[in-house]
């Protein structure tokens, strides 16, 4: 009896400070505005591309507008998580045609803007910026799968000592 009130006790206790630490990391995060967000990445680019004053005017609403759509989205995927819904199969499909489009129509833009160095160099920093991402998503994923497969070896250990008592 003891054992099992302990047992609730660390497992309330890890609840509480896992949440808690949800909220810190939450407050911490910045929102940006679109407008912010385009500023520095055209700050960003300029550093990276040796962008013309120029360029940099043509290409900050195309950022812009990539960042407002960026945060549409979030803001939408958000109220459905809270709401807990999940998108049929025709919106998932929109979604994704909707964000190769605008992925589409932001390359052609940059195209048109950059020289054909620049935009060689802009493709690498996007790819080499996709790899970084789809890296860190694998190591969050297997950090996750860890975390289940712990807690399954202790349901599996606490179900055998209820046995055991029994």
């Amino acid at each position: 009896m003891k054992k099992i009130a302990s047992i609730l006790i660390l497992v309330f206790a890890f609840t509480f400070t896992t949440e808690a630490q949800k909220k810190r990391r939450k407050e911490k995060r910045p929102q940006l505005s679109a407008e912010q967000h385009s500023t520095l990445m055209v700050k960003q680019m300029t550093l990276s591309l040796d962008l013309s004053e120029k360029q940099q005017k043509q290409i900050k609403p195309l950022l812009k507008a990539q960042a407002t759509d960026k945060m549409a989205a979030m803001k939408k995927r958000k109220e459905n998580r809270e709401l807990k819904k999940k998108p049929t199969a025709d919106e998932i499909y929109a979604m994704k045609n909707k964000a190769l489009d605008n992925q589409i129509g932001f390359k052609k833009g940059m195209k048109s803007i950059l020289s054909p160095e620049q935009f060689e160099k802009f493709q690498k920093m996007a790819k080499a910026k996709k790899r970084k991402g789809k890296a860190k998503m694998k190591k969050k994923m297997a950090g996750k799968k860890k975390m289940m497969m712990m807690k399954k070896r202790k349901m599996e250990k606490r179900e055998k000592k209820e046995k055991d008592n029994n």
